[in-house]
């Protein structure tokens, strides 16, 4: 099955360190999960600015799950960063009437399937039901 119109799309943005790996764990146990979700490795989700989620729903995606290290981040104090960011993005969420739950982080070690798998299900079901972001604000404005 392919993503199409009708199956929005998640975006999860993976840690090098952690959750890649896990990911990565899930695909070699044959595990699967949904196929419009699309993972994006990272050294660090620190890296990436609270504009960048907007932009991402903006341009189709309903969720977005960082997995990150948490605080056992090998870049010293990248996960207070990370927190610090995703807490911003959230306030310009709020400020577009965006449903918060479009973003979520978590942390997910290297071995952690079912945590992976869980977050990834959760988000998709929750993608399912709210659709892409920029089909919610145009029925809203409307």
């Amino acid at each position: 099955m392919h993503a199409t119109a009708q199956q929005p799309k998640v975006l999860i943005l993976a840690s090098e360190a952690c959750a890649y790996p896990g990911a990565n764990a899930v695909g070699q146990a044959h595990q699967a999960y949904s196929d419009h979700a699309y993972i994006l490795r990272a050294p660090s989700p620190a890296l990436f600015p609270p504009q960048f989620y907007l932009d991402c729903l903006d341009q189709g995606f309903a969720g977005i799950i960082i997995m990150s290290c948490g605080v056992e981040c090998p870049y010293e104090g990248a996960y207070q960063v990370l927190a610090q960011r995703v807490d911003q993005a959230y306030q310009l969420m709020k400020t577009r009437g965006l449903d918060l739950r479009r973003l979520r982080l978590t942390a997910i070690c290297t071995v952690c399937n079912r945590a992976f798998l869980n977050e990834v299900n959760q988000m998709t079901r929750l993608a399912d039901e709210i659709g892409p972001a920029r089909d919610a604000e145009t029925a809203q404005a409307a």
